[in-house]
């Protein structure tokens, strides 16, 4: 309930007042990524002893969904500690999404997604993604320092991200193209 208090607060800010003549399209607008439940108080709810009423647990839970395929960003930081003996925590995994989330909006990344291959969007992808890396220096320096510094790192680190941020622009313009033809 708290979770969906929080997203439906920030909706009906995104909502318009009262034009109900054009299809809405948050998906750019909202999106709940992150959420943090912080204990503000401890204490005791008294019932009134005369009121018997039972109370009934919900029935059915859950969307339905079932969680994706993809490998998850935390796995990703996993693997990088592992393979190259790094102590990178989960706060980091936030530094590669926006790396990754600034690429997916770069306009010519865009441009070398919908034109290219994988091969021929790599040449352009690898020209970039230092300057997104070092952009972000300032919030985190390890990682942009690692990232800069070893070879090997790199490869992998860019390899991944290549991949998924090609795979996200080719999935938003089939998406786009599904929401022009309705």
């Amino acid at each position: 309930m708290e979770k969906l208090y929080t997203y439906l607060r920030f909706l009906r800010n995104k909502l318009p007042r009262r034009d109900k003549s054009s299809v809405l399209n948050l998906d750019e607008d909202v999106e709940l990524k992150y959420y943090r439940l912080q204990k503000i108080s401890e204490g005791s709810i008294k019932l009134m002893a005369e009121e018997e009423t039972p109370v009934y647990g919900a029935a059915n839970v859950g969307t339905g969904q079932t969680e994706p395929v993809e490998k998850k960003l935390s796995k990703i930081i996993d693997i990088l500690n592992e393979r190259f003996k790094t102590d990178f925590t989960p706060a980091d995994e936030l530094f590669i999404n926006s790396v990754q989330e600034d690429a997916v909006n770069d306009e010519k990344i865009r441009t070398a997604a919908k034109a290219n291959k994988l091969v021929g969007f790599s040449y352009v992808f690898n020209k970039i993604i230092d300057n997104l890396f070092a952009d972000r220096l300032e919030q985190n320096e390890a990682l942009t320092e690692k990232f800069l510094n070893d070879k090997v790192f790199k490869k992998f680190v860019s390899d991944y991200m290549m991949k998924q941020v090609y795979k996200e622009i080719l999935e938003k313009e089939v998406e786009n193209h599904q929401e022009i033809r309705q």
